[in-house]
């Protein structure tokens, strides 16, 4: 794919007013626009405060004027940027300037996209500047660096290095079948092939937890009326969000709350009591809290141990058997002791009135996500990044099968190929147009 030869131009800046607003170009008109607009080029990568020029030579603005010549800028095409002052009707004035004299609007991510087809970032690492922008913990802003650095494409760059030794071993094992030694039969083959499935589950769980760092889980918080579940969520919360009072069935409808677990985005889910009832509005909140749970991450069983606990404990024979859970015991400030209760899933005892127990709660959670080690040198990942991972992993493991089974090294080789061209999808090495449409009409617009 060649990219586009025309000139584009977007605002970079966000909507709004502020100090500063710029205005970014990039193609080949650039040095033709800057002569219209500055009366010249700039010095390549040097700073120079300027009038920005209407077309009857009026001043449009004045501020910043910054060169980039190709190859050395971020899309690999020549590249202007004018920074002048941030206010939106100067900004579409000089917008519209610009686009008056040979560019035209950019496309949402095509700065991006422009920055890929020339080789300046691969697939992996321009996504990782969207997820760079739109992070909303420091742990995620810290791993979206590390993906645009380039750390998530080199492990996948290792992991292909890999599969292209065994497809190049494979194959010419199948061009010379005439040679005294079985080359399909020896033990390092098989040796190398399961160090290659290894590698590609490590990187698989470090994408998952970079998944989670970029997404983040759903917890649904559920329990009998009057359990402390909203409660659990200011605790979490750390501020009052939910109304909590002694009446039975306060919450009715669903109330939700986005938090910084500890590094991890966490969208809390606080639900209306699980009961029988006549009320019409709490029967609505009762089904729609039964409908959050089908679609949470984890689920935290909030138990009162002030309360008879056989019936409250019976609720985890109707949670979603898919969806993991924690049995919540709350209130053991007010408790006489902590029973035994046979759970078989996780437990956490807690106060969520004295935060009593709290950090604990917090720590199993992470590690009921697979989230404990996520910080620690991770990098970002998409759904689509895990997909690919997914992908390839069931060829390595037909491959295997095909080498131990038959030694069918002609099915070996296309499991391989199999493995190798979805592998490369991630870095898009190997893609498709329509992928690359889908991926970049996601970003914001100057980026």
């Amino acid at each position: 794919m060649n990219p586009a030869s025309d000139t584009i131009a977007a605002i970079a800046t966000p909507p709004g007013t502020g100090g500063v607003g710029v205005i970014r170009i990039s193609g080949d008109r650039v040095p033709a626009i800057a002569g219209a607009l500055l009366g010249g080029l700039p010095a390549p990568r040097r700073a120079r405060f300027c009038r920005f020029l209407g077309s009857d030579q009026d001043t449009i603005d004045s501020g910043l004027a910054l060169y980039f010549p190709a190859p050395h800028s971020f899309t690999g095409e020549h590249v202007l940027e004018l920074q002048g002052h941030g206010g939106p009707v100067i900004m579409n004035l000089l917008l519209q300037r610009v686009l008056s004299v040979g560019a035209r609007l950019a496309r949402p991510g095509e700065f991006s996209e422009r920055a890929f087809l020339n080789d300046k970032l691969d697939l992996a690492q321009a996504e990782a500047i969207a997820d760079l922008i739109e992070s909303g913990t420091e742990a995620s802003a810290r791993a979206a660096q590390r993906s645009l650095q380039g750390v998530f494409s080199e492990q996948v760059s290792e992991l292909l290095v890999q599969l292209v030794e065994l497809r190049t071993y494979v194959e010419s094992a199948i061009d010379f079948p005439d040679e005294e030694v079985d080359f399909l039969a020896d033990a390092e083959l098989l040796a190398r092939l399961q160090s290659a499935t290894e590698h590609l589950d490590q990187l698989l769980a470090r994408a998952q937890q970079g998944q989670l760092l970029r997404d983040g889980v759903t917890l649904a918080i559920v329990g009998r009326p009057n359990a402390g579940k909203s409660s659990l969520l200011n605790a979490l919360a750390g501020r009052d969000t939910a109304i909590v009072t002694d009446i039975p069935g306060t919450t009715r409808d669903i109330l939700r709350e986005q938090i910084n677990l500890d590094g991890m985005p966490v969208h809390l889910v606080d639900t209306a009591g699980l009961r029988e009832t006549v009320d019409v509005v709490e029967a609505e909140g009762v089904r729609r809290a039964r409908a959050s749970l089908r679609e949470a991450d984890l689920i935290l069983l909030v138990v009162d141990l002030t309360q008879e606990l056989i019936g409250q404990l019976a609720l985890r024979d109707e949670l979603p058997a898919r969806v993991p859970a924690i049995t919540v015991f709350n209130k053991k400030d007010l408790a006489n002791g902590i029973p035994e209760s046979k759970a078989i899933d996780a437990e956490a005892w807690l106060s969520a009135k004295t935060g009593d127990g709290l950090e604990a709660l917090k720590r199993l959670i992470r590690r009921q996500v697979g989230a404990e080690d996520a910080t620690e040198g991770s990098f970002t990942a998409r759904t689509r990044h895990l997909d690919a991972l997914g992908r390839d992993r069931r060829p390595l493991a037909g491959g295997a099968r095909q080498l131990t089974e038959s030694a069918a090294g002609e099915l070996l080789a296309e499991e391989l190929r199999q493995a190798q061209q979805a592998l490369s999808e991630i870095t898009g090495e190997y893609t498709s147009e329509d992928l690359l449409g889908r991926i970049f009409s996601s970003f914001c617009i100057g980026k």
